[in-house]
């Protein structure tokens, strides 16, 4: 039997460099030939279809160089010839957004009537009828040529914001050492504190949590300004593109009402009786006068610091989706034995955990993977995410073969509580159970409300600029103090050092992004009880909805899995299953 190999294989992208190279001389002159269709790209319904395949063609090609360069790069940050590649792709995009900047205003220049005449004529062109719709209800946001290439270098620009924040965080930044459970020096890491937080010694935990949000305290005036000056850019585009706003511009991108992020925000403020009532317990359960962040993620019963080796670990994942049919967990076994993964940390390595992929590619996915519960969990929610991609991407046309951040995070949140219900069918022991239990209530503590507070924060930070008030340090963790402070209650220890976890979510370089890990956990909190449920009815819906992409609007294909999340009652659903599954570990602790 072959070793098994952690590590992906990125010649399933490129059989090596020089073919990498290759193609990036190939997409250069393939911009070109699309830049030449100025004037032309939509004269005619033949011109229209030959803009559009070359367009499609360019992103293929762009897709599979920045997976190519990535993969590459991530693994070790240090390395600067991969970095180079990233940097050179990254260029290359943005001399795509400008050499096509023409494209969008010469194609506004026609309307949805003249798109359904040149359908007539040629009627390949009806797989673009969707993208068409939504296209042409964009008109008033959509600037001249010039206008576009300037917004397209703004954005690039943009860019540095993020690149300066991965930097100085996983670059410059020196973690220190804290003195481990074993007498040992351990070095502090963002890579390392799902560990450490699992750790029954909590002097360790408080050692190593400090110690990590200090750095970051002691380097909080360059994150701050750097975050300004993201929330700057955010706003700055948003009304150059004629939105009110930068939340409305980046929910219209999915097609997503300003009222779910409303629902979000004030269904939860309004329902944290359930969360403080969970830290009162365990404030209660581990013996202290508050409860610190650094407690939430520590076991609260006894004998419970097991294991999972990768090769157990994906075993658990692939019988706990069984249920979703035998074509899906047959593309997970090949994920998870074929090198679609990186799995084990590396001291350069790119923190965290993600899914990527692209046209004509299977998906890639990094871990760091500790052998813990949590990294088993994570296993299963990547696995989600490149399943959701795999079944888009062949069952949708390339030009919705992605599908929108919104429903991002439900096939990978479906695939852990799948995960999740099927652990506590199998617990044998109280204490099984009350760990699972916990870990569910600490999933959607962190999932739904802890996201939310983040969707909060980063609402408030994006009015201040918009009102033009400086986002100064003190400001910014201020914000996020109260924040935590009025979701958690008078039992959690909303102190100095927590006012810096903001600065160490990266997410927020993403506009408007983090509130869909919320709302995406909510509606795989509701598919999967219809699973249960409903057996395969429930699976025949969700299948449809993996394979459907961006073929309709977000809020429209979580309808065909069942879930609408044009109202609160999701959230409100989520509240309550935090409230029985809190009430379950109260009767299994006999608290």
């Amino acid at each position: 039997m072959a070793t098994f190999d952690p590590t992906w294989n990125i010649r399933d992208i490129f059989a090596s460099d020089a073919d990498w190279e290759a193609r990036l001389r190939e997409f250069s002159a393939l911009i070109d030939r699309l830049a030449a269709r100025r004037g032309r790209a939509a004269a005619t319904a033949a011109d229209l279809l030959e803009t559009a395949k070359l367009y499609e063609q360019c992103l293929i090609d762009l897709s599979q160089l920045h997976l190519y360069a990535s993969c590459k790069y991530h693994p070790d940050l240090s390395v600067d010839a991969a970095k180079g590649m990233v940097e050179r792709v990254m260029t290359e995009y943005s001399r795509f957004g400008e050499k096509t900047a023409f494209l969008a205003p010469e194609l506004m220049e026609q309307s949805l009537e003249k798109f359904e005449e040149f359908v007539k004529e040629l009627p390949e062109l009806a797989v673009y009828r969707h993208y068409a719709e939504d296209f042409f209800a964009k008109k008033a946001h959509v600037l001249d040529q010039k206008g576009e290439e300037m917004l397209v270098r703004m954005q690039d620009m943009g860019e540095s914001f993020s690149k300066v924040y991965d930097d100085l965080t996983i670059n410059d930044m020196a973690f220190p050492d804290v003195e481990g459970p074993d007498g040992k020096p351990a070095r502090v890491s963002d890579s390392g504190l799902g560990a450490a937080l699992q750790s029954t010694d909590r002097r360790y935990r408080r050692d190593y949590f400090e110690s990590l949000l200090g750095t970051y305290g002691r380097h909080i005036r360059t994150i701050s300004s750097n975050y300004a000056g993201a929330v700057k850019l955010d706003v700055y585009t948003a009304r150059s593109r004629n939105y009110g706003t930068a939340r409305e511009a980046a929910l219209a991108a999915n097609h997503v009402p300003e009222e779910v992020y409303d629902n979000l925000i004030e269904t939860l403020r309004a329902n944290t009786g359930p969360l403080q009532e969970y830290v009162s317990l365990r404030k209660q359960l581990l013996g202290v006068d508050k409860v610190h962040h650094y407690d939430f993620f520590v076991p609260i019963v006894r004998d419970t610091e097991k294991k999972y080796p990768y090769e157990e670990g994906k075993e658990i994942v692939l019988k706990a989706t069984a249920v979703l049919g035998e074509d899906y967990n047959e593309v997970m076994r090949h994920a998870v034995d074929d090198r679609w993964i990186d799995v084990y940390p590396g001291e350069n390595k790119m923190t965290g955990a993600y899914s990527t992929g692209a046209p004509g590619v299977h998906p890639y996915m990094l871990l760091n993977y500790t052998d813990t519960l949590d990294d088993v969990f994570t296993l299963a929610h990547e696995l989600g995410h490149s399943m959701h991609t795999y079944y888009s991407q062949k069952e949708q046309p390339l030009i919705y073969a992605d599908y929108s951040i919104f429903c991002a995070e439900v096939a990978s949140t479906t695939n852990e509580m799948l995960l999740y219900h099927d652990l506590l069918y199998k617990a044998q022991t109280d204490e099984e159970k009350a760990l699972l239990l916990s870990k569910h209530l600490d999933d959607i503590r962190s999932t739904v409300f802890r996201q939310t507070i983040f969707a909060d924060f980063e609402y408030q930070a994006h009015k201040l600029v918009e009102e033009g008030t400086p986002l100064l340090p003190s400001t910014l963790c201020e914000i996020y103090r109260k924040l935590v402070a009025d979701y958690y209650g008078p039992d959690f220890a909303a102190d100095e050092i927590i006012s810096y976890e903001w600065a160490r979510i990266p997410h927020f370089y993403r506009c408007y992004y983090v509130y869909q890990y919320s709302t995406g956990l909510s509606a795989a909190v509701a598919i999967s009880r219809r699973i249960r449920e409903m057996g395969q009815e429930a699976v025949a819906d969700y299948r449809r909805f993996l394979a459907s992409g961006s073929s309709a609007h977000p809020i429209d294909l979580l309808r065909i899995a069942g879930v609408d999340m044009a109202t609160p009652q999701p959230i409100l659903d989520t509240v309550a299953e935090f409230a029985e599954t809190l009430a379950e570990l109260k009767k299994v602790l006999r608290a």
